[in-house]
């Protein structure tokens, strides 16, 4: 027997157009193709794998923040405005970053502590920002000086198809946040009912075909994203849209059922109701959302809070991305932001 080593095989060619998501997107190297991360910069996109943060300096024009304040940010993500909150809030300060994504926040911890924030500066911790009470209560801490939230998906996770939350290339038809927790997208809809899910369509995405669309998809199992968007697009009432009428069609399906699944709107509800007493007196919070259901609930939570005395201050009207921010970065265009100050009594 030969027991001479062999030399390593050559990786296999994928040629030009390799159809998996891992070999097609050369920004998710973004250390060995930083010339490729930015020139998909440069066009207006944002680099597969990476979250491009939306609308930083009204974010920290709402927070006002300052050396040594502690704080929270609510939905870590890739890290983009955590970066710039640790930079103003130095020295002495301190971030609590929560995250529930088991597969992106560790990789955006590893980043932290690459660009230097050691966990005397900053805690990463898997929590929804439903159980920020909780998570205050586990760090010995009465309540902090500021609270960011930024809502919805992140880039990272709309641009891997293996997580279900894209229509624009098949994969398993999931869309959990945490894929350890809860039902995927495709047990979801095998089990929900028609009226159920035409009162979803309505409630998460303000579909007008709400009803036409729950009578297709209830109770049908489509265990991949492909399928499921074949069947929306075939729809007579969807058929004789135009096209990009009928792909908004299909992004409102999307929407709402991952809107579903993942329970966002009772997670906002229970942030929200939490968040007067997480504040210290004079806190600020600031929240980004991305539909109009998160939108409506910040803006009532937040004049019903000014109406008791809970909130001093609340901002008069939506502030949204300006228009260079807008024309750079098309996924801040829906994004919507409030902001609010805790009351100084008691």
């Amino acid at each position: 027997m030969d027991d001479t080593p062999r030399p390593p095989r050559r990786k296999r060619y994928l040629g030009k157009n390799p159809r998996r998501f891992e070999d097609k997107y050369k920004e998710l190297n973004p250390e060995r193709y930083a010339e490729t991360v930015g020139k998909v910069l440069e066009s207006g996109k944002t680099p597969a794998g990476m979250h491009v943060p939306i609308m930083v300096e009204e974010c920290l024009e709402g927070l006002r923040l300052g050396p040594s304040d502690v704080g929270v940010d609510c939905t870590l993500g890739y890290g983009g405005h955590a970066r710039e909150i640790l930079a103003r809030i130095a020295p002495g300060g301190r971030l609590i970053g929560l995250d529930v994504d088991p597969i992106e926040q560790p990789k955006t911890e590893a980043r932290m502590r690459a660009a230097g924030f050691g966990e005397e500066v900053f805690t990463a911790v898997r929590s929804n920002y439903a159980g920020i009470g909780k998570v205050l209560d586990g760090l010995a801490l009465d309540a902090v000086d500021f609270i960011f939230a930024d809502l919805g998906c992140s880039s990272m996770q709309f641009d891997d198809p293996t997580r279900g939350f894209t229509f624009k290339v098949d994969g398993p038809l999931d869309m959990r946040m945490n894929p350890g927790r809860g039902m995927a997208a495709s047990v979801w809809l095998a089990k929900v009912k028609e009226a159920k899910l035409a009162e979803v369509l309505l409630e998460n995405a303000d579909e007008p075909l709400a009803e036409e669309i729950a009578a297709a998809l209830a109770g049908r199992h489509f265990p991949t994203t492909k399928p499921l968007v074949a069947v929306i697009r075939a729809l007579p009432a969807v058929a004789k849209l135009d096209p990009e009428r009928s792909e908004l069609t299909v992004r409102r399906v999307f929407q709402a059922i991952r809107i579903a699944v993942n329970e966002e709107f009772s997670s906002l509800d229970a942030f929200l109701r939490q968040l007067p007493q997480s504040l210290k007196p004079g806190g600020r919070v600031v929240i980004l959302t991305f539909h109009s259901g998160e939108d409506r609930r910040v803006k009532k939570a937040f004049q019903a809070g000014e109406r008791e005395g809970t909130y001093a201050e609340v901002s008069d009207t939506v502030i949204v991305a300006g228009p260079e921010e807008r024309r750079n970065n098309p996924r801040s265009i829906p994004a919507k932001l409030r902001w609010a100050v805790r009351s100084a009594a008691t």
